[in-house]
């Protein structure tokens, strides 16, 4: 049962949410496909509930057919195009999961997905975190918003300090909330993701306007 109502609230929010921000959508689409060639979505692999893989989509944020690199980015990786850094700057490329979520694919709340190449690295322990389905927020992506901006701070490798650092410092974090989860702590966890972008959008559209005026 418990399952069965927490089905129930992911398919009420995010087909509500779906309907809601179809303006928004459409907003977002138009603007990716007439500033950058290219689709408007990109469509990702990853894993998800038990270790299989599903068609994760994200609104298109990288230059089409541009130069490949490590599958994690940092803050002024130059394959984002202009649109594309706003996007991920304010999470608006990953709302299209909200689909995923309505399929079944994902949850609202849960490890978010991973690329295979990296979910090769995990622990036997570490992939616990797929023992529910992944999620659109997670403990782990809260705790690290501004995770581009930490990897550009890193002065390391890109790939071997996410791997050696931040992945199994998320990992701990999620397994952690997942090992005490309830319904309220969905909520609250939901109502900080939501929150902090809301801030980091506010607090960036006031230092742009700062600076213009100086």
């Amino acid at each position: 049962r418990p399952l069965m109502a927490k089905r129930v609230f992911d398919c009420v929010v995010a087909g509500g949410c779906l309907v809601l921000l179809s303006p928004v959508f459409l907003g977002l689409a138009l603007l990716v496909k007439s500033t950058s060639p290219g689709p408007v979505l990109y469509r990702a692999v990853r894993i998800g509930k038990d270790g299989r893989t599903f068609v994760m989509y994200k609104f298109r944020s990288m230059w089409a057919g541009g130069p490949f690199g490590p599958r994690i980015t940092r803050a002024g990786d130059p394959r984002i195009t202009p649109v594309g850094r706003i996007l991920r700057r304010n999470k608006l490329d990953e709302l299209p999961q909200l689909w995923n979520v309505l399929k079944g694919e994902m949850s609202l709340v849960g490890s978010r997905p991973q690329d295979p190449r990296y979910f090769a690295h995990y622990t036997a322990e570490q992939r616990r975190v797929f023992d529910n389905s992944p999620g659109l927020v997670s403990a782990a992506n809260v705790a690290y918003l501004r995770e581009e901006e930490l990897l550009e701070r890193s002065g390391e490798s890109l790939e071997e300090y996410y791997l050696n650092v931040v992945m199994p410092d998320k990992l701990r974090l999620d397994l952690d909330y997942l090992a005490r989860r309830t319904f309220l702590t969905d909520l609250g966890l939901l109502w900080r993701a939501g929150f902090g972008v809301l801030r980091r959008t506010i607090l960036g559209a006031w230092a742009a306007c700062s600076a213009s005026l100086w």
